[in-house]
């Protein structure tokens, strides 16, 4: 089955992203399965890759699922780190402690 990239799916990905509290994270797996497309992780990480052309929304609140931050997305840690984002390591969340319960 392929998954075509609609304006739809791009603002119910967006809108997922939107509901992430401040001082939390979620995983671009976690998005995919709020949606109802429990197999597209990737496709949330391209859709979050061209979010600034949709509007203002928090894509620096998802990790990949072991809380690695986005390659090239060198504002991220900062803005997590202003909303009280604890960190394991130079480039991980911490999971445990940061997670979105959704």
């Amino acid at each position: 089955m392929s998954t075509v990239l609609t304006e739809d799916l791009i603002y119910e990905i967006l809108s997922a992203v939107e509901e992430i509290p401040s001082g939390k994270v979620a995983s671009y797996g976690q998005i995919a399965k709020l949606i109802g497309r429990d197999k597209n992780a990737r496709l949330v990480g391209k859709v979050l890759s061209q979010s600034e052309y949709y509007g203002k929304y928090p894509c620096h609140r998802v990790v990949n699922h072991a809380g690695r931050l986005a390659p090239g997305f060198y504002a991220q840690k900062e803005l997590l780190l202003e909303e009280g984002v604890e960190f394991k390591d130079n480039t991980h969340v911490n999971m445990a402690k940061c997670r979105w319960d959704c």
